[in-house]
């Protein structure tokens, strides 16, 4: 939609005579406002958003290991299977 000046200038009238001139000094300061406080929202969301993506290297640690280690024929070791053993493929019905 490409608005040309006289376009704009019919609009504008179309405004002053709905509102008066009275009105129209009211009216955009109540525009103004809205678009700053449009603005400084817009400009918080992104500080958040920045501020959210950013990670502090401090707080990031890595994961230590609880996991106690066992040795091969330890008394609780697990037993190990036969590579040499066979296994016939089952049906999935038992498994569930």
């Amino acid at each position: 939609m490409n608005l040309a000046g006289p376009d704009l200038i019919v609009i504008l009238l179309i405004i002053l005579v709905l509102f008066g001139a009275k009105k129209l000094p009211e009216l955009a300061k109540g525009m103004g406002q809205a678009v700053r406080e449009f603005q400084k929202a817009k400009d918080e969301f992104s500080d958040e958003l920045n501020k959210a993506g950013k990670t502090d290297e401090k707080t990031v640690r890595p994961a230590q290991a609880n996991v106690p280690r066992i040795e091969p024929g330890a008394p609780g070791a697990t037993a190990q299977p036969d590579p040499n053993q066979t296994v016939a493929p089952g049906n999935r019905a038992d498994q569930v």
